[in-house]
């Protein structure tokens, strides 16, 4: 049975190619024909022999994402809808600034977390994305775009972490010399909380960031707009931080979605400073962005004021600006309008 080539680690590749009798270097002339010049033909691949693309095309089959739709927001942000294996899709959102170019990964079609703010676990968890499937959206992207993504985070639908073993390799081939060569900060993954792959994700020392969501200060709370609290209270959530910071040269970031009446007010900018104070964290304020119709975003003074409290209280504390809202690209928004 054929195997999908683009779920080999470059190491791996090198076993698969001696395997068939092939040199050992021809693992890297194939890496570079997919990752760096995105061919997806084993027949484009010139410097290979004839007879060894023939017991690569045996062996192997290359499978990239297919582009459905492209919209573009009046901010510039981009959101790609990919068709996948199985009649499958997923969004992946491209944010482009002065100095860099951010793309957001999906790692699973839906979510089954089902945090109030999100839309993407709304309709359900469907399946994990293959390891192909996660660096097959930065292939694609990187078509329609004449300069070089600089950060990627995995934030888009899906929780990575729940997609552990898949995005672990992916990341191993994003990073890996003979495919993107992409640095290690400027990788950024993003959980809501799962706390034994965070731990997991700390041994391995990947030198990559981590984002957690956290969006309020008490449990009572926090497990009304993230379910996930129930088994992973935020006692447990803030010691593997710790444990995962300890290793790292980046704080962890907190994403904190603000909610009028809800999340916003001083007591609770003050409760949050507590919770975080004295470790390598720091705090990213969200507005909320069209999903649930029962919550509401913060009004602008409210927001400003929370993040002065915060940051009175001696935690680093800043705001993202929301990208790609009228093409529900933003945070929270992504499966709003595809299922």
């Amino acid at each position: 049975m054929q195997k999908d080539i683009k779920n080999c680690t470059f190491p791996e590749l090198e076993a698969e190619v001696l395997s068939l009798g092939l040199p050992k270097y021809t693992a890297k002339q194939i890496f570079g024909w997919l990752y760096q010049k995105s061919v997806s033909d084993f027949s484009a691949m010139t410097d290979l022999a004839k007879q060894s693309r023939a017991r690569l095309e045996e062996k192997f089959f290359i499978r990239d994402p297919e582009l459905l739709k492209k919209e573009i927001s009046s901010d510039g942000t981009v959101k790609f809808l990919f068709g996948l294996n199985g009649g499958a899709a997923v969004e992946t959102a491209v944010i482009p600034d002065m100095e860099r170019l951010t793309i957001c990964l999906s790692s699973q079609v839906g979510c089954r977390f089902a945090c109030k703010f999100c839309v993407s676990g709304k309709h359900g968890f469907e399946r994990n994305l293959t390891v192909s499937e996660l660096t097959g959206q930065l292939t694609e992207v990187a078509r329609h775009f004449p300069r070089k993504v600089t950060n990627i985070v995995f934030m888009g639908i899906g929780e990575p972490l729940d997609n552990f073993d898949n995005l672990i390799v992916a990341i191993k081939i994003i990073t890996a010399p003979q495919a993107f060569s992409f640095s290690k900060r400027k990788i950024c993954v993003s959980t809501s909380g799962l706390v034994p792959q965070i731990l997991k994700l700390a041994d391995l020392n990947l030198g990559i960031k981590l984002s957690i969501s956290l969006h309020a200060a008490n449990d009572k709370l926090r497990t009304t707009l993230m379910p996930v609290n129930k088994k992973y209270p935020i006692k447990d959530l803030i010691a593997a931080a710790v444990v995962f910071a300890q290793g790292e040269r980046n704080p962890v970031t907190f994403e904190y979605v603000l909610l009028e009446g809800i999340n916003d007010s001083t007591a609770d900018a003050l409760s949050l400073a507590k919770l975080l104070k004295g470790y390598h964290f720091k705090v990213n304020i969200i507005p909320c962005n069209e999903g649930n119709p029962e919550l509401k975003a913060s009004e602008n003074l409210v927001a400003e004021e929370f993040i002065k409290v915060v940051k009175d209280n001696g935690v680093v504390c800043t705001l993202r600006k929301s990208r790609g809202f009228d093409i529900a690209a933003a945070c929270g928004q992504l499966r709003a309008r595809h299922i």
